[in-house]
């Protein structure tokens, strides 16, 4: 028995769990309130995907046989059904000699989705067997969920579920309606799976965590369950969608469902609600940012005078609970960037709450979780680290910040290396000018495998409108740093903006050919603007020459209609955007005019075929600030004395030879300068506390030698930059 159960509804990602009901366990954890927290999305799958699931699916299944592709798969259900089981756990991990057979062929059957099977040889080579076979049992799962939507179920989606009901939904209308409506296929197994659960547990409060429009359906749907069939239970939603989109409401029929909504972060919302439900309710309950049904009326109350948490008091998130041996590793595309979403069971973590940033027109940066910026201690940020591998025996780590912030990133970086932690990690970025060479070299060596970030529009005019605070240019020299470091690259691209002409549409899918062409970028999306309405462009739009279409709000309120005054119908670009992208992403047709792209006329681009080639060469490397820190990452060489003479002269001279993990690199000094440089490589390595600045160095060197720059930037030296020491 515990007093709260935490759910994610279905359904959001296959491989991993959504980490907003971990992170309010931990916080209540701190508080010693007790609470059990279950993934509804990730065991209604199994229970789908399973010999019986797919047995008693395919009884329910009403097939069109106009449908040829319906029709094969039904056909074929007893192959489906005898290898479900053996798919399921070797995506799970569990069955990995079982990629010999799904490679071989002839032992999943196959649908559609394997009519547009990419070149298995090219994408994954002759060694690549996992991952192929995870590719095949993709498509496989793919399949089957066609066959879902079309025979059975048609709101069902893998990360989602009836998203359409949650998008835009100024009115409560539909919404309603569709929950008064027979259970459908998927809600049968969701409610049969929560009832048990709700036996199990015996909640006082149960807590529905709504990250996305594609999980409030099935959110109105428990709750629903639970007023009906455990009356006595309390319940209650939060997350991203409410956050977004509940914050007008005014409709009384959703607490018909729900008893609170709580805006924003969680932790003191939902600690008051456990005291106003759990206890003896004082003579005036106080509550935190929520809304509730008072007198027949929705009130929002925000009576409590106690400050929220700060990010240092929150505690460790905790995994436990969920199924985290169960999850299921998939890969839609042959692309190692992109398949970080959906392959590898990643552990989420938070470095800074916020964005420090805060200033993109397009972003939510009124709302509290983009406004209010408030960073971790680099050192308490690796001790949950640290917790969270030993909980979970998992060593990869997802940072899902708005935008990580650089310096932050570079402490986190160290004390990873400090205390010698093996982990895997990668983050959302913005891609500023601070993310140099060396850093991105530091961030490899504590294991960052890739980052994420938004180019969004490729033009300059644009992004200066946007105000994201980089150029082109910029980002052009950030990703391929972060490429030589061997940090993949994806890139958030954005059309559509306001004020945006055809020509800059052209231009920019031109800058994006050319980054990929160069293999600065490895993965990027498109996305089309949408307006929003805690944005700058939705809550001034006139500044941006848009028109909204403004409707009455009783319900949601974020994504906003809108007219562009410059009359372009953007969404034409969307197939050209996205089939060119997919091309690039596997390193084909660079070739191709950007015209076969599109089947309606576009303007040549006006970008030289050069341009990206020219940003990189205008890189300053010989620019060092006196504050910056100097960092030795790499072993003890080897030494060597040998003698030098030139034109009857002789002095010695010593070799230094430093191993790493890959190669070998020997440099010779004369050997006072040699003797002073491996004296001063101790004080500058990671485990010294203090760290030394290149002005500290540059001082010390003067001390003995002449011209400290003379030999900074010795090709002796520019060979160790390359392999170890670092200015960050």
């Amino acid at each position: 028995m515990k007093d709260l159960l935490l759910i994610t509804p279905p359904f959001t990602q296959l491989n991993t769990p959504y980490p907003a009901t971990a992170y309010l366990k931990g916080f209540l954890n701190t508080k010693s309130i007790t609470a059990f927290q279950m993934d509804l999305g990730i065991e209604v799958i199994l229970e789908l995907f399973s010999k019986e699931g797919l047995t008693a699916l395919f009884a329910h299944s009403t097939i069109n046989n106009q449908d040829p592709n319906l029709a094969r798969i039904y056909s074929l259900r007893q192959d489906y059904i005898n290898t479900i089981d053996s798919v399921i756990a070797f995506l799970q991990g569990k069955n990995q000699t079982l990629a010999r057979q799904i490679c071989a062929g002839n032992f999943l059957p196959e649908a559609s989705r394997f009519e547009q099977l990419d070149d298995m040889e090219w994408a994954f080579g002759s060694m690549g067997m996992q991952d192929k076979a995870k590719h095949l049992a993709t498509l496989y799962l793919e399949d089957l969920s066609d066959f879902i939507k079309e025979a059975v179920d048609e709101n069902f989606g893998f990360s989602r579920y009836a998203e359409r009901l949650g998008r835009s939904a100024n009115s409560f209308d539909e919404m309603y309606s569709h929950l008064q409506n027979e259970l459908t296929y998927i809600d049968t197994i969701s409610l049969q799976i929560l009832e048990e659960r709700l036996k199990q547990v015996q909640p006082k409060l149960v807590l529905i965590s709504v990250p996305f429009p594609g999980n409030l359906y099935s959110a109105f749907r428990c709750a629903q369950f639970i007023k009906k069939l455990f009356p006595e239970i309390k319940t209650a939603m939060g997350g991203g969608f409410p956050n977004t989109e509940l914050r007008d409401l005014k409709d009384k029929r959703v607490f018909e469902f729900f008893d609170f909504i709580t805006l924003d972060d969680g932790e003191l919302p939902v600690e008051l609600l456990h005291h106003n439900v759990c206890h003896a309710e004082p003579v005036e309950a106080l509550y935190k940012r929520t809304f509730l049904l008072e007198n027949n009326e929705v009130i929002y109350k925000n009576n409590s005078t106690q400050p929220d948490y700060k990010q240092s008091e929150v505690g460790t998130p905790d995994y436990s609970d969920l199924l985290l041996d169960d999850y299921i590793s998939v890969i839609e595309i042959a692309n190692p960037m992109h398949s970080l979403w959906s392959d590898g069971r990643w552990n989420k973590l938070t470095m800074a709450h916020g964005c420090y940033w805060g200033k993109c027109t397009f972003c939510d940066i009124s709302l509290d979780y983009i406004k209010l910026y408030e960073p971790i201690a680099a050192k308490t940020l690796v001790d949950r680290m640290e917790e969270i591998i030993a909980q979970t025996g998992e060593t990869g780590f997802h940072f899902v910040d708005e935008a990580a912030p650089p310096v932050l990133m570079r402490e986190v970086a160290l004390e990873i290396l400090r205390r010698k932690l093996t982990v895997s990690w990668w983050t959302n970025i913005r891609f500023e000018k601070s993310f140099t060479a060396d850093l991105c070299l530091l961030f490899k060596a504590s294991g960052c495998i890739a980052v994420s970030g938004g180019l969004e529009v490729a033009s300059d005019r644009l992004l200066e409108l946007i105000q994201k605070g980089v150029t082109v240019e910029q980002v052009a020299q950030v990703t391929r740093n972060f490429t030589e470091a061997g940090i993949m690259v994806h890139a958030y691209l954005m059309y559509g903006y306001p004020t945006q002409t055809v020509q800059e549409t052209v231009d920019s899918l031109e800058m994006v050919r050319q980054m990929f062409e160069l293999g600065i970028l490895q993965s990027g999306f498109w996305h089309q603007f949408a307006m929003t309405a805690h944005s700058p462009v939705g809550m001034f739009p006139e500044e941006f020459g848009v028109i909204p279409e403004m409707n009455e709000i009783s319900f949601a309120n974020n994504d906003i209609q809108f007219k562009d005054k410059t009359g372009i119908n953007h969404d034409k670009f969307s197939f050209g955007l996205k089939k060119s992208l997919f091309n690039f992403m596997h390193g084909i047709c660079f070739d191709y005019e950007l015209q076969d792209w599109f089947d309606f006329k576009i303007p040549h681009t006006s970008i030289p075929s050069d341009y990206i080639v020219s940003c990189l060469e205008r890189d300053d490397h010989f620019a060092t600030k006196p504050s910056a820190k100097i960092i030795w990452i790499g072993g003890t060489p080897l030494t060597e004395i040998f003698t030098k003479s030139k034109k009857g002269n002789s002095w010695e001279m010593m070799k230094l030879t430093f191993h790493d993990k890959r190669e070998t690199v020997e440099i010779s000094l004369e050997k006072d300068k040699a003797d002073w440089f491996i004296h001063t490589l101790k004080s500058l390595t990671i485990s010294n506390q203090k760290t030394t600045t290149f002005s500290q160095l540059k001082t010390n060197f003067e001390n003995q030698f002449e011209d400290f720059e003379l030999f900074w930037y010795s090709k002796p030296l520019n060979t160790l930059r390359e392999f170890g020491l670092l200015v960050i």
